[in-house]
């Protein structure tokens, strides 16, 4: 029966197999279903935890699969609180200070969510328990940085979705370096590295991007970092409140360093010309070493001036600036009697070379010279203080050494100097000078000398120059050479020094000097007609001509110390006294060879050289022989330091100087001896105060007339000493620093203000005024330096004081003919709020100086400015409110007085 069943089985598989072979062999029949690709993808990466980063798997790809690989680097992610993975999503969930890395993607937020089939990220802000929003999401790419409230974005297409971005864009080259544009918009969508499309952004450089005290709103807009951004309608917001400055389409640049660009002018109103258009020109770099600015004026009377200013510099080679000012101003209005044309002009150079680029030679220029009323009657001035500078003066020189032994120092310059009140204009076309170095004939070059005769020393110098003297009227035109002067001067010095006593140090020398000429004069009366000719004739006798001169010298002095010890327990430990006496002797022969007569209309005979007026005039007539005085005195003191931790004393100068000298003339007749001449100087309180002191000191009595007669005061029944001039000057500064417990802040806080001051074209205590150009004012602190406490009680403030005195006694006037006063100073009456005083006062014609105030405001992203020259010549106001930053500086309102033509 069992058997049965094993057949059964057998037979049934067998039959079952032979149908399946058949059925198989039959055609399929398709089924009525379309293929549909499936959208699901596996993860290009496995997934890993928390700190770890994507690894490539060993296995090689088939090199038979045409799929493209889109992520072309390993990701690298982390989170604080946790890394979820879902399979489900398809997605890891980042949060709390979460981070992503892709190439040079960087994205950092409180919460990001990773999709790794479609490889996109969305990072937004996570909230607290307060119900505050925290940890802004964070995305840089390359150099970008964009701060939205969320972001999406794209590692495949990079491109992105972004929900109010804050991103900041370095641009401009202001004088403290590049401003930042903050670029903020509700939406942004990322095209590409490059390109950025904007909805309803705002442009702003204010450090509040929360709420910016004022930004330029813009309703559509493209953004190429780094470059540009071209907006549509756009109009400026103050605080929120919309102002009637608006433009349909804008465009804003935002390159970095220097480009060309138009500079937009001021507009204002002048009563004695007219409507005008100010400082409007354009910028141009011509390259990376120099640019070029032009700037031009324009009245509707037919005023008009333009200003050109380059500026270049190659570093370690040179530097410089010329600037060219140019104005034709015109009065009233042709056909009336007032009517009148002037120009006037001013050119400033400035060059200088660096050491290092060529140690044996050297070329720099300090350039200022124009029409002498320029900086008084220019109708653009901004400087104040150039309208109390009473003299232009010019210089353009070439150094050159030659370092071979003995080595010679050559230099060839022209000068310029311009009074501007006379008119008178000095010039040196050029000036050449040479110097040999000192020899020592009797002494080895690299040895100790010592001695008289290993001392013994000469050298050799050479001043060549043409002078013109001429006037404003005659610059640059042909009659200025009429007055040329041109000669030579050689001249040998010789000397020694040696030791007399131990203690004494004489010096004894002599000079040669070889005076040359290429024109001398003839005195005398005109030979045709001399009875009715009473003048002296002058002619001039062109041609080489020359003459010598020489002197011998002599001087003894020493050095004497004395001290006085008080003990060093005592506050003053020590006075030290320090006296340098020296006498000297001198003689020159009498050079009468060189002079000539001839007879004047009265039969007399008067003698005269052919060399007087020359550049270097005549050689003394008379015998030189006369002997020197001179007494030089130091006092220092040695007090105990305050500071408990200092080793040694400190020392303090009492006098500085103290200098006594007069002379005696053996050859005169009478007054052999000449009048005292006496100087000092000193400093007090930490040398905040300086004195400067001098007079003269007369032995002699005068007459009824005034006249100095040959008989000592002292027989006169006067004093020893007639005091005859004397001049006392002291200056002082103070700040509310020296009062702190900082000794060190004053210099600290002054140093950027100094620099702006010296800018401006002034002194740096403003004794003079200071400037009235908004452009100058750099000396703003830092938004984050202002230190605004809601309860201070500081009042920052300084002060410059300078009293002048001269008192004049020769013929017993004893008068004070000059006592003056100039003061100015500063105080901060809030962390963003100053005012500042710039005056003087004549004691003697009792009146004030040249007076100006001025109030300056800082509004954070604003400068608000108001200068103010209350009288006087000068009478001027300007105001001033605009934006800091150089990228917007054109967003600006200014208006300023013009001054009364006189």
């Amino acid at each position: 029966m069992q058997a049965n069943k094993h057949l059964y089985l057998f037979l049934f598989l067998l039959v079952f197999a032979t149908v399946s072979i058949a059925a198989q062999e039959n055609p399929i029949v398709p089924l009525p279903i379309k293929a549909i690709k499936d959208t699901i993808r596996a993860p290009l990466m496995p997934v890993t935890i928390a700190n770890d980063s994507i690894s490539n798997d060993s296995i090689q790809i088939d090199s038979t699969s045409g799929k493209k690989q889109l992520l072309l680097g390993k990701i690298k992610y982390k989170a604080k609180d946790y890394v979820k993975l879902s399979q489900k999503d398809k997605k890891i969930y980042l949060y709390d200070e979460a981070e992503i890395y892709y190439q040079d993607t960087e994205l950092k937020a409180g919460i990001i969510i990773m999709d790794y089939v479609k490889n996109e990220v969305y990072a937004g802000r996570i909230k607290d328990s307060t119900g505050v929003y925290s940890q802004l999401p964070y995305f840089k790419q390359g150099d970008q940085v964009v701060i939205p409230d969320s972001i999406r974005f794209n590692f495949d297409t990079q491109k992105a979705l972004i929900w109010n971005s804050r991103t900041e864009q370095q641009a401009g080259l202001g004088s403290l370096g590049q401003d930042a544009m903050k670029v903020l918009a509700d939406i942004t969508k990322k095209e590409n590295d490059s390109v950025y499309f904007l909805k309803d952004g705002k442009l702003t450089t204010s450090k509040d991007t929360v709420d910016p005290d004022y930004y330029i709103r813009i309703r559509k807009a493209k953004f190429v970092p780094g470059k540009k951004i071209i907006a549509g309608f756009s109009n400026f917001y103050l605080v929120d409140v919309p102002t009637p400055i608006a433009l349909p389409f804008a465009y804003f640049p935002l390159t970095t360093g220097r480009t060309a660009g138009l500079i937009f002018p001021t507009f204002g109103n002048d009563p004695n010309r007219g409507y005008n258009l100010q400082n409007g020109g354009y910028y141009l770099p011509i390259n990376e070493y120099v640019d070029l600015s032009f700037l031009g004026d324009f009245f509707t009377n037919g005023s008009y001036g333009f200003r050109m200013r380059s500026d270049y510099v190659k570093r370690y080679r040179f530097k410089g600036t010329v600037n060219f000012r140019f104005e034709n101003q015109i009065f009233s209005q042709k056909g009336f009697d007032d009517f009148r044309r002037t120009t006037l002009y001013n050119l400033q150079i400035t060059h200088s070379q660096d050491p290092k680029s060529s140690p044996n030679s050297r070329f720099s220029a300090s350039v200022n010279l124009g029409s002498s009323e320029y900086f008084t009657n220019s109708f653009n001035q901004i400087n104040v203080q150039n309208t109390q500078n009473n003299n232009l003066s010019s210089s353009i020189s070439y150094s050159k050494t030659f370092p071979n032994y003995p080595s010679v120092n050559m230099s060839l310059t022209a000068t310029h100097n311009q009074n501007t009140q006379t008119q008178e204009i000095n010039l040196t076309l050029p000036t050449l000078n040479a110097s040999m170095e000192r020899i020592f004939p009797f002494a080895k070059r690299d040895g100790i000398k010592k001695g008289l005769i290993q001392n013994i020393n000469f050298q050799y110098n050479l001043r060549a120059e043409n002078r013109i003297a001429t006037t404003d009227s005659l610059f640059l035109r042909p009659g200025m050479f009429d007055n040329a002067r041109i000669g030579a001067r050689h001249t040998l010095p010789i000397s020694t020094n040696f030791k007399v006593a131990k203690y004494f140090s004489v010096t004894v020398g002599g000079n040669y000097e070889d005076v040359w000429t290429f024109e001398t004069f003839r005195r005398g009366l005109d030979p045709d007609d001399p009875e009715s000719n009473r003048e002296v004739v002058l002619d001039t006798i062109s041609g080489f001509d020359r003459y010598n001169r020489y002197g011998i010298s002599s001087s003894i002095g020493t050095t004497l110390y004395g001290t006085l010890n008080f003990g060093e327990d005592k506050k003053i430990q020590a006075l030290r006294h320090v006296v340098r006496p020296q006498v000297g002797w001198s003689y020159t022969p009498s050079f009468e060879q060189f002079y000539d007569t001839y007879e004047n209309f009265d039969g007399e005979e008067v003698l005269y050289s052919r060399f007087e007026g020359t550049l270097n005039g005549a050689p003394s007539l008379t015998r030189g022989n006369s002997m020197t005085f001179s007494l030089q005195n130091t006092l220092e003191a040695k007090v105990r330091d305050k500071d408990s931790t200092a080793t040694e004393p400190k020392k303090i100068s009492i006098l500085k100087n103290l200098n006594f000298s007069t002379s005696y003339n053996f050859e005169a007749d009478s007054l052999k001896l000449s009048p005292i001449s006496m100087n000092g100087a000193t400093s007090l309180f930490d040398n905040k105060m300086s004195i400067n002191f001098a007079g003269t000191l007369d032995p002699y009595t005068i007459d009824n007339n005034g006249r100095r007669i040959n008989t000592f005061n002292v027989k006169n029944g006067g004093s020893l000493l007639r005091f005859t001039t004397g001049r006392f000057d002291v200056s002082y500064s103070l700040s509310s620093a020296i009062f702190g417990k900082d000794k060190k802040d004053p210099d600290e806080a002054k140093a950027v203000s100094d620099e702006y001051r010296a800018a401006s074209g002034g002194s740096t205590d403003d004794l003079f005024g200071f400037g009235l150009d908004n452009r100058q004012s750099n000396d703003r602190k830092p938004e984050e330096d202002i230190e605004n406490p809601l309860y201070g009680n500081k009042l920052p403030w300084d002060l410059s004081m300078r009293f002048g005195m001269s008192y004049n006694n020769t013929n017993r006037q004893n008068d004070i003919n000059r006592a003056n006063l100039m003061f100015s100073g500063s105080v901060e009456l809030s962390p963003r709020w100053d005012v500042r005083v710039s005056s003087g006062y004549d004691f003697i014609n009792q009146g004030f100086a040249q007076t100006q105030l001025g109030f300056r405001r800082n509004l954070k992203s604003f400068d608000l400015r108001f200068d103010w020259v209350p009288f006087g010549r000068n009478e001027n106001w300007f105001f001033f409110i605009g934006i800091s930053s150089s990228i917007l500086q054109d967003l600006k309102w200014e208006n300023r007085s013009q001054r009364l033509v006189r």
